[in-house]
C-alpha cells in the first residue's frame, strides 16, 4: 500500500464507530433511551423471578430499539458511557418507584465511580424514598472491578449504607478477582455465559462451573448462571447448587415487562 494511503478496513471501522457515536448522542439528546428487562429466575420452587436485570437501550433515527452490544463497546470508554450509566440508573430507580413489588439489577462501569452526575441520581431518588436502595442491585463486570479494585471496594462500602446490593458480572472470565473476594462486598456472582451454554454436555465447562459455584458459596454469595438456553443446561445447573438462572430459556430482554402491563391495567381500572 502506498505511503500515506488510508487502510480501507480502518476507515470502515472508524466510519462505523463515528456513526454509532452520533446515534447514541442523538438518542440521549432526544430522550430516546430506555431499559429492556430480563427475568432472573429462582432455580428452586416456586420458580418465580428473583429480580430483573435492566439493560440500557437507545432508539435510532428510525425508532428501532438498539441493544447495548451494538453501541456499548464503542462508547464505554467515553463520556457517553458515563451518561448512559446515569440514564440506566435513573430508569431503574423510576421503575422501582412505580412498582414496589419488583427488584432490579442495573449494570454500571467502575469508570462511573466518582462521576458526579451518577452520584446525584442516587442522592435524588434516595431522598425521595430511602427504601429504593433495598431493591436495587448494581452489576459490575469482573474486568471493570479489577481495573481499580481498591476504588470499587470503597465505593461498594458507601453504597451498601443505602441498602444497595452488588453482583459481580461475568464471573470466571478472568482469574485475578478471586484473591480480592475477602475485600469486596459482592452479594452475588453471575457466572459468565461462556461456561454455561451447552454445559450439560461439556465436561470441561462442568468442572469450571462447579469450581466457580464452590468459590462463591464459600463466600456466602448468591450464584446466578447467565446465558441459560436449554432445559438440559438448567437441570445440570440446579443439580450443582446454582441459585438463579437467567437466559433465553426464560425470556429475552423486553422493553415491556409484565409489571408495565399490570400498571396499565390498574390505570384503566
Amino acid at each position: 500500500m502506498p505511503e500515506g494511503s488510508e487502510n480501507p478496513l480502518n476507515a470502515a471501522v472508524l466510519g462505523r464507530d463515528q456513526s454509532t457515536l452520533s446515534m447514541v448522542k442523538d438518542a440521549i439528546a432526544h430522550n430516546q433511551t430506555m431499559l429492556a428487562y430480563q427475568p432472573v429466575m429462582q432455580a428452586l420452587p416456586p420458580h418465580q423471578p428473583a429480580f430483573y436485570e435492566g439493560y440500557i437501550r437507545v432508539l435510532d433515527a428510525t425508532g428501532r430499539v438498539i441493544p447495548a452490544r451494538e453501541f456499548m463497546p464503542v462508547v464505554e470508554d467515553t463520556e457517553l458511557g458515563r451518561v448512559l450509566d446515569c440514564l440506566a440508573l435513573e430508569h431503574g430507580f423510576k421503575a422501582l418507584s412505580r412498582s414496589p413489588d419488583i427488584r432490579l439489577s442495573i449494570n454500571m462501569s467502575a469508570r462511573s465511580i466518582g462521576y458526579g452526575r451518577w452520584m446525584r441520581v442516587v442522592e435524588r431518588f434516595m431522598k425521595k424514598d430511602a427504601t429504593l436502595g433495598e431493591r436495587l442491585v448494581l452489576e459490575i463486570s469482573e474486568a471493570s472491578a479489577m481495573a481499580a479494585p481498591e476504588l470499587v471496594v470503597d465505593f461498594m462500602g458507601r453504597m451498601q449504607e443505602h441498602g444497595i446490593a452488588f453482583a459481580l458480572d461475568n464471573f470466571g472470565a478472568g482469574t485475578s478477582v478471586i484473591k480480592y473476594f475477602r475485600d469486596f462486598f459482592f452479594d452475588a456472582v453471575k457466572i459468565d455465559g461462556q461456561f454455561i451454554r451447552g454445559v450439560h454436555a461439556n465436561h470441561d465447562n462442568q468442572a469450571m462451573t462447579r469450581a466457580l459455584v464452590a468459590v462463591a458459596k464459600q463466600f456466602d454469595m448468591l450464584v446466578v448462571a447467565e446465558s441459560v438456553e436449554s432445559r438440559a443446561d438448567a437441570e445440570f445447573l440446579v443439580s450443582i447448587g446454582v441459585d438463579c438462572l437467567q437466559g433465553f430459556l426464560f425470556g429475552a430482554p423486553s422493553v415491556s415487562p409484565p409489571w408495565i402491563d399490570e400498571l396499565k391495567q390498574r390505570t384503566r381500572a
